[in-house]
């Protein structure tokens, strides 16, 4: 996920939310709000951020970027939630979009993963953006356009190695390198258990959801990483449509997040 530029309405959002606790007999203090990160701005309870195990992978994910902090938090406590729960199912784990490893190093470190038994597959191209897979939608919003800004910017990560190196301290982590859904057919995988979709581009998000569809266990978590987020309408429309070709539905999430639950 690369994050657009938000108009500043933060100070608006705040005004508007004093006014209807007013209204509702509520008194907002001083520390309004409590969370104010990736687009999310509320009052409710962030207790999550102060939990050492959510620290500590918290961290080993801006270890897997280098110490780049996207700032979120609250995105990242849903994927651990998701992943924890699809324990209780049967299958590996897939990752499609994977860049530095921010999210899948996070989950790795929360659920022990060497104690598991279980593989988790992580499918990334790492060569930059795949410009002929937007469509033109996608392309007159400028989507096409910021991405290969942000690999100008080096928010792509390029180099295998360091990956590897990163994913190194799990032995049943698997890298994959290579293009959705050309790479598919290939992924050395039976059952799934949790699939995260998160490569910016509609084209192979739904692509891949189709292909991994009848691969999820019952009970087995899709999370897609930009589902409802600010600037992304062409991934939610192309996934909605997927979820209703396989006949289920997408939960969207305040966080940006949408999450499926097969």
């Amino acid at each position: 996920m690369f994050v657009l530029p938000i108009p500043d309405v933060k100070q608006r959002l705040k005004e508007l939310a004093k006014k209807g606790f007013a209204k509702a007999g509520y008194h907002v203090s001083r520390a309004f709000p409590r969370y104010e990160q990736d687009g999310l701005v509320t009052v409710h309870n962030d207790h999550f951020r102060h939990v050492p195990s959510f620290q500590a992978a918290y961290r080993r994910g801006l270890q897997a970027g280098h110490g780049v902090d996207p700032r979120f938090e609250w995105r990242v406590h849903v994927a651990l939630w998701a992943a924890r729960a699809s324990l209780k199912t049967r299958g590996d784990f897939v990752e499609c979009g994977v860049n530095a490893g921010f999210i899948s190093s996070a989950i790795m470190q929360a659920l022990s993963w060497n104690q598991l038994d279980r593989k988790y597959f992580l499918i990334d191209a790492w060569n930059g953006p795949q410009t002929n897979q937007y469509n033109e939608a996608e392309i007159e919003l400028g989507k096409l356009r910021l991405a290969e800004d942000a690999m100008v910017a080096g928010s792509f990560v390029t180099d295998l190695d360091r990956v590897r190196s990163n994913f190194s301290e799990w032995p049943n982590a698997v890298v994959l390198p290579g293009v959705v859904p050309d790479i598919l057919s290939s992924v050395p995988v039976v059952e799934v258990a949790f699939l995260h979709i998160d490569m910016n581009c509609a084209y192979p998000e739904q692509a891949a959801l189709h292909y991994f569809w009848e691969r999820l266990s019952p009970g087995a978590m899709v999370l897609l990483d930009d589902y409802a987020y600010f600037g992304y309408e062409q991934q939610r429309i192309a996934m909605d449509e997927a979820a209703n070709a396989i006949g289920t539905e997408i939960l969207s999430l305040p966080t940006g997040q949408g999450l499926i639950i097969k």
